[in-house]
């Protein structure tokens, strides 16, 4: 179906904690919530305040920082949790009950009926205090559809505002997403949140078959940063959506993903990958002979992305055995040198021939072009 809307729940200040590298200084903590709001992020979700004093202490912050951002915190289905987490005075909190037979055994022991029992009193302490709530199963793909059918119809009932899908190890593939969402769809009326981990590589696709079997929030964090492999990165589910509907990105100011990413990148001591989606170096960067020639005629022919929407710009590459000699024009006409087709096919070949011997850089075939005018005005 249509993807009808979109809401991103921008998770690097929970999930992203969970991240190797993330040691985030309450300052920095700030100055990320910032700038997610800044981009535009829907809601922000923040790292239980049960997990340590500093921990309860940054939420408070930055709920009072008065975002345009919702802001969430995620906790255990345990009443403790959830008041402490109510008190903090975040706008929603997140909580979670594993579900697998292997949390239900290995983790807290919990049978489908208590998870139920403990669902509805948190769920129904947490609405009377005014905060959104979302239930989430973990590791909802490796649990039983009848029993995840049972504690979210439960919760159902209360009027929760969202029931959440973790794919938490990253096991789902996106038909199995796809149907999930969809037999989910059939039986709630709340709102569905999917939470994809990247074990497999299947974080982005996961995320988007959730959004068309009828999800509507989407976890994300930057660059992907979380647990292991981490989860759904902001970039590439933007990125995805981006190529499939622009309206449904229309929200979110683009041009501030490049300077979002590099300021988590350096906080928590990352590059950014070269093929990163959106930001890497190379994202817009066109090098073979053919490809260069379509796109200086018209972009779209090898850019699904326009640069210029995220504040960014395309490189032609033509320092290399590769170039083209259309490209080699279009260097010579923004250096304002004027040479006939001819000139050009034959100063290409000659830079071919010495790309073929060395590598080159683009001072280098500047410099065979001013020659190359100099020889003709001899």
């Amino acid at each position: 179906m249509p993807i009808a809307r979109v809401s991103i729940i921008e998770s690097t200040l929970r999930e992203g904690e969970q991240f190797v590298g993330a040691n985030y200084t309450p300052e920095q903590k700030e100055e990320i919530a910032y700038a997610l709001d800044d981009f535009g992020v829907d809601y922000i979700e923040l790292t239980s305040p049960s997990a340590s004093p500093q921990s309860e202490a940054d939420c408070r912050r930055i709920a009072s920082l008065k975002l345009k951002a919702k802001v969430l915190t995620h906790t255990r289905c345990h009443m403790d949790d959830a008041k402490r987490a109510v008190d903090t005075g975040v706008d929603g909190v997140d909580v979670l009950f594993g579900t697998s037979s292997y949390l239900r055994r290995f983790s807290h022991g919990k049978e489908i009926p208590e998870i139920i029992e403990a669902a509805l009193q948190v769920v129904s302490y947490i609405k009377s205090q005014g905060c959104e709530v979302r239930f989430s199963s973990e590791d909802s793909f490796r649990s039983e559809s009848d029993d995840l059918l049972a504690v979210y119809q439960a919760v159902d009932q209360l009027g929760i505002d969202r029931v959440g899908l973790a794919d938490t190890v990253g096991v789902a593939t996106p038909h199995q997403v796809y149907d999930m969402v969809t037999f989910l769809r059939q039986h709630v009326r709340a709102d569905i949140e999917f939470h994809g981990h990247n074990d497999t590589g299947c974080a982005i696709a996961n995320s988007f078959a959730a959004l068309e079997a009828g999800a509507t929030h989407v976890d994300t964090s930057v660059l992907g940063i979380g647990e292991r492999n981490g989860i759904t990165p902001l970039g590439g589910l933007v990125a995805r959506l981006y190529t499939v509907d622009r309206s449904l990105v229309s929200k979110y100011r683009l041009p501030a993903l490049r300077d979002l990413e590099h300021l988590v990148a350096g906080i928590v001591g990352i590059d950014i990958p070269f093929n990163n989606y959106i930001t890497g170096i190379t994202a817009f960067t066109h090098k073979a002979g053919v490809h260069a020639k379509a796109v200086l005629n018209n972009p779209e022919t090898y850019e699904i992305l326009d640069p210029v929407d995220f504040g960014l710009t395309r490189y032609v590459s033509i320092a290399h055995r590769l170039t083209g000699w259309n490209a080699i024009k279009a260097r010579a006409e923004q250096l304002g040198l004027t040479l006939s087709d001819a000139d050009l096919k034959q100063a290409t070949a000659h830079i071919k021939a010495l790309a073929d011997e060395k590598p080159l850089a683009l001072e280098d075939v500047d410099a065979i072009l001013r020659t190359w005018i100099e020889d003709r005005a001899e």
